[in-house]
């Protein structure tokens, strides 16, 4: 899709992400090195625990279909070469400190002067500007700052991150969604841009617009480990079972808690509850525990015979019960249970490849999307350091055109994309609603039977449940217009067929099979649309022996092992905060369609995309899975420590549930800490001396440090450390996220009218671009409120084909 554009990639960290979802998407990416190679090639694991630039299974996971050359940016050869390739290439990439690029007569200006229709991208942990763009940081320290932190793990321990970093995996996917729309804009003016990345923008998606409760008026969500807890009220979604553990969506409502029915029965049926119990409300059951009605040492003894149920079966036992019996269970994946998946072996996920270092192939994870056009090919193996210096310099690339001189982008990038979107709930919602940052016209069709569930989750404008008053609905629908139809009536589906005759991109994430039954399938919709580009994304793709699972984020981040990579070793998983393959699969489904409409702007060729967001998901797993695949090394949660750094973690300040995160991942960093926290000694000190005998003893180590920061605030601990340069960062709370200078300085919160409940606080974009700016922010769609405009200004229709829709009762 993307083969026309060259790429240079100068990433140092697993943003590296980016480049590689550009390369597998057949834009040829040029990863650039320093002499010696990429400081991620000196990221564990390791294969065979060799730790060189080689072996590193970090670099293997993110360099597929990469070509690599060596060059030294600090010498004046070295830059002329580079620049040299500047002027042939699209995308430029890197994650350097603010400044660095700059200092070398490598920055934007330099770049731009080069090659005007240049993009470049810079993936930082709090973006270019503001008053943290050079604080220093790590994946950890970045991860803190987003909320997401906050929210994972036990009550009575710090909180945990996931024990594979996400922060800047999550960056690099939203680069490259940044990147894409850039490139959109470029198609229209001819001009690149900057485009600035913040890892912590990035990461705050993984909050679920919890974030927002404090401004919403509403309770945030309580910190705990394999579950939900809001205010008293503890869900819990973690159970044992005989070899392992499982998840079970313990949710209610007019959707789920049909679910959660099914799942009593069975256990009725097999003696673990009783009649009452089997037979309770379980619709309406959230509000009988709120009201009182339903005292909670009611429900706690429920969720205790549902722990009775669980030890009973096995993980495959329970697991078929989802599709036996029509319940929510799925199992919490080791490593070794997904490299075995039945479903991903069926879907031939897995994509082996071999490395001059090993004898034997490597099992990789596969495709992120399948793409009916133009699918995604594995077509080189990660390089060697340098590998193509030599061909890449030889290669002769005419310079881009210059643009012509217009200073100001005409229109939005987007401006003219159609989307009809179907999706409900997070995922798909998300990924559409970057789509219409950026002035795409996203109409989002509803049902007013079947509300989607987002409406009906906190958190809610001040704490009052209503379909119209949820934050966390308006946060991902921001921008869209909302259409009600009933698609159970034939009137129904003909508007959303002339809807998606209308669209550019249709996208949907019903279970498969659904638009089938409705007659709303590619095959029929292309027939009237032959450009038309339709994204279905379910959770386990559409083909294979479990792809009927009707799945949530909540049991995605189970079974695509999440959860068993977050907790403590010694405890049952946390499992990240709630839906979180929700909050990783949004930037795969954005970079899809934006490259498939890439794709067809150039060849007027559409397709179809399947998008598994359990498959897409792995990427950010991709060194937990390549260890076990190559080392037979099985990983596991292992609390805020880390391989690669120590000290390394989460640290109790004074005050109320206050934390700080500090990470000394080098020598001079370990040594700057000793001295800022009045314990020059330490550095000294034969326990402490070298990283392995500091990571051999890190919980001696993490009490010492403990003793410092206890008797400090978090505000005050960060202030020191990072005076010192040493990176920390407090664990921040939802008001401490809404309060962040960095983010107010970056415009990331703005308010916008809600025409039901009034001025209200939502997420901006999570990126921004030097020369374009984001579509004016309108409030998510309430129930209906464009019907009219949607059928009659959109689609043509008259006065008396809307006065039969309605007769009908097809305006749902």
């Amino acid at each position: 899709m993307l083969s026309p554009y060259r790429v240079l990639d100068l990433t140092t960290n697993t943003s590296a992400l980016c480049g590689a979802m550009l390369a597998d998407l057949g834009a040829d990416v040029i990863a650039i090195e320093p002499p010696g190679g990429s400081p991620l090639r000196h990221a564990g694991p390791f294969r065979h625990d060799i730790p060189d630039g080689e072996h590193s299974l970090t670099w293997w996971a993110y360099s597929r279909n990469k070509r690599s050359i060596e060059l030294d940016l600090t010498s004046p050869a070295g830059r002329e070469s580079f620049l040299e390739l500047v002027r042939g290439a699209d995308i430029l990439v890197e994650s350097f400190v603010p400044g660095y690029l700059d200092g070398l007569g490598l920055g934007y200006a330099e770049l731009s002067a080069a090659n005007p229709a240049l993009i470049v991208t810079s993936v930082t942990p709090f973006g270019s500007t503001g008053p943290k763009a050079n604080w220093a940081a790590s994946d950890l320290t970045a991860w803190a700052s987003s909320g997401s932190h906050f929210l994972t793990g036990d009550n009575d321990r710090a909180p945990v991150a996931p024990s594979v970093p996400q922060a800047f995996l999550h960056a690099g996917a939203e680069a490259t969604v940044a990147t894409l729309v850039a490139l959109s804009a470029r198609r229209e003016t001819g001009h690149g841009q900057h485009v600035d990345v913040s890892a912590q923008a990035a990461s705050m998606m993984a909050t679920q617009s919890v974030i927002l409760s404090p401004a919403w008026g509403d309770l945030p969500l309580g910190r705990v480990g394999g579950g939900l807890k809001f205010g008293p009220l503890f869900l819990r979604f973690v159970y044992p079972c005989i070899d392992g553990y499982v998840n079970i969506t313990l949710l209610f409502g007019n959707v789920i808690g049909q679910f959660t029915r099914r799942l009593f029965e069975w256990m009725h049926e097999e003696g673990f509850v009783d009649e009452a119990t089997r037979d309770k409300d379980w619709v309406a059951y959230v509000e009988l525990l709120t009201s009182g009605r339903e005292p909670i040492s009611e429900f706690l003894r429920v969720m205790a015979a549902i722990e009775q149920f669980t030890r009973s079966h096995t993980k495959a036992e329970l697991f078929q019960g989802t599709f036996d019996r029509r319940v929510l269970i799925v199992p919490v994946s080791t490593t070794a249970d997904i490299l075995a998946s039945p479903q991903l072996q069926a879907r031939e996920y897995w994509e082996r490849l071999a490395h001059p270092v090993a004898n034997e192939l490597a099992t990789f994870p596969g495709a992120f999307a399948r793409f009916s056009a133009t699918p995604i090919q594995y077509r080189r193996r990660p390089p060697l350091t340098g590998e193509h210096t030599a061909e890449v310099l030889a290669e002769e690339l005419p310079p881009k055109p210059r643009p012509p001189g217009a200073t100001a982008a005409a229109r939005l990038p987007l401006e003219g994309l159609r989307v009809c979107d179907f999706s409900w709930v997070y995922a798909a919602p998300a990924a559409t609603r970057s789509l219409a940052d950026w002035g795409a016209t996203v109409v989002k069709v509803e049902s007013t039977k079947y509300l989607d569930a987002l409406r009906t989750g906190q958190p809610y404008k001040d704490g009052v449940v209503g379909a119209e008053r949820s934050a966390n609905f308006c946060n991902a629908n921001t921008g869209k217009l909302g259409l009600t139809l009933d698609l159970s009536k034939p009137e129904g589906r003909e508007v959303a067929i002339r809807l998606a005759s209308w669209a550019d991109v249709v996208v949907e994430n019903f279970s498969p099979k659904a638009m089938q039954n409705w007659g709303l399938d590619y095959e029929t919709l292309r027939a009237r649309n032959p450009g038309l580009i339709m994204v279905s994304t379910c959770l386990n793709g559409g083909t294979g022996p479990q792809a009927a699972l009707a799945g949530y984020g909540t049991m995605g981040a189970a079974l695509s092992g999440f959860h068993d990579l977050t907790g403590w070793p010694d405890r049952p998983p946390a499992g990240p905060f709630l839906a979180y393959t929700d909050y990783v699969s949004p930037r795969f489904i954005a970079a899809s369609i934006l490259a498939a409409v890439d794709h067809r702007a150039r060849t007027g060729q559409g397709q179809f995309i399947d998008l598994s967001q359990a498959e897409a998901s792995l990427h950010f797993l991709a060194p937990a899975l390549l260890d076990y695949a190559v080392n037979q090394r099985l990983r596991s949660r292992m609390g805020n420590s880390s391989e690669e750094a120590a000290p390394h973690g989460v640290f109790r300040c004074a005050g109320d549930d206050a934390w700080v995160a500090i990470a000394g991942e080098t020598e001079l960093q370990w040594r700057a800490l000793c001295d800022a926290v009045g314990h020059p000694e330490w550095a000294s000190d034969d326990r402490f001396s070298l990283f392995s005998r500091r990571y051999a003893r890190r919980e001696e180590l993490a009490a010492l440090i403990e003793g410092w920061t206890c008797e400090r605030t978090s505000e005050q601990a960060e202030a020191i450390l990072q005076a010192a340069g040493v990176p920390a960062h407090r664990v921040s709370t939802c008001e401490d996220v809404l309060a962040d200078p960095q983010l107010a300085a970056r415009g990331h919160f703005v308010t916008v009218d809600h025409p039901v409940v009034g001025p209200v606080t939502v997420e901006g974009p999570r990126f921004r671009l030097s020369r374009d700016t984001a579509a004016g922010m309108s409030p998510a769609p309430t129930l209906g409120q464009h019907n009219d405009l949607v059928l009659r200004e959109i689609l043509g229709m008259t006065d008396d084909e809307i006065a039969e829709l309605v007769l009908t009762g097809a305006l749902d």
